[in-house]
């Protein structure tokens, strides 16, 4: 009987640790606010620092010159218009600006795909219609090849916004799970020190340990996938979304990059 007790709970330490395992690791400061333990039930958000600018858009090889500029400009500003993130605005195609055309292109109905911009597309996004209506059902996608959550409210698009799922060694699993835990605020990952999680939720029950959350920082949100296999989102925008998704949204994981 004893024997059976400790299996119970050794089994319980170790699923506790597991909703915790995720994180970004870099060099990031603690919260103000020390978070406490989980509760049962959903926390009180807590204060939580104020999350670092866009990364500059024009780091070491992450610019490709497009010699129609002015063509550029025009669709980049169209995209943000819509929603799609882009980055600087500025008529550059950028890793940023590969994202949102890699974005619309899934919206679209076409093969996801971070290529630059050619005139057939530019003309496509010039021309579209306003909608944001989607022939999706309501829930939150993402997106491993553009590194992208669509958020879809009543079968529009809510949102789009940036994440970074595993690095190379880790695994974000593809498929379809539900929001089955939320936590609210800041805690701290059990496997890797100082690696904060704002505002998580647990969509895989087979993978405990998997959740959607901010990070400290912005910079830990890269253009590409950089995480132990949690999804990094972009915060503020996180907080947005946490509040808006209920227990039981569905969560599809699709892609590769």
């Amino acid at each position: 009987m004893h024997s059976k007790f400790r299996a119970r709970v050794a089994a319980a330490a170790l699923a506790a640790t597991a909703l915790t395992a995720c994180g970004g690791v870099e060099t990031v400061s603690a919260p103000a606010t020390m978070p406490t333990s989980p509760a049962t039930s959903t926390p009180t958000p807590r204060p939580t620092p104020t999350p670092s600018p866009v990364p500059a858009r024009h780091s070491a090889g992450e610019v490709t010159t497009d010699a129609r500029a002015g063509t550029t400009l025009l669709v980049e500003r169209r995209l943000a218009s819509l929603g799609y993130p882009t980055g600087t605005v500025d008529g550059v195609v950028s890793v940023r600006t590969r994202q949102a055309l890699c974005a619309w292109r899934d919206l679209h109905g076409l093969s996801s795909s971070r290529a630059g911009l050619g005139p057939v597309l530019a003309s496509s996004i010039l021309s579209a219609s306003d909608s944001r209506w989607v022939s999706r059902a309501n829930g939150l996608y993402i997106n491993k090849t553009c590194q992208v959550l669509i958020q879809v409210v009543n079968h529009r698009y809510r949102r789009i916004v940036w994440v970074s799922t595993a690095m190379p060694g880790y695994t974000t699993p593809s498929g379809t799970g539900r929001v089955w835990r939320k936590w609210a605020g800041a805690h701290e990952s059990s496997l890797y020190s100082d690696a904060w999680m704002f505002d998580s939720m647990y969509f895989r029950r087979d993978h405990p340990g998997i959740a959607m959350h901010g990070s400290a920082s912005n910079s830990l949100v890269h253009s590409y996938p950089a995480s132990h296999g949690c999804v990094r989102v972009w915060r503020p925008t996180i907080h947005s979304i946490f509040n808006e998704t209920p227990i039981g949204t569905r969560v599809v994981v699709y892609g590769s990059y």
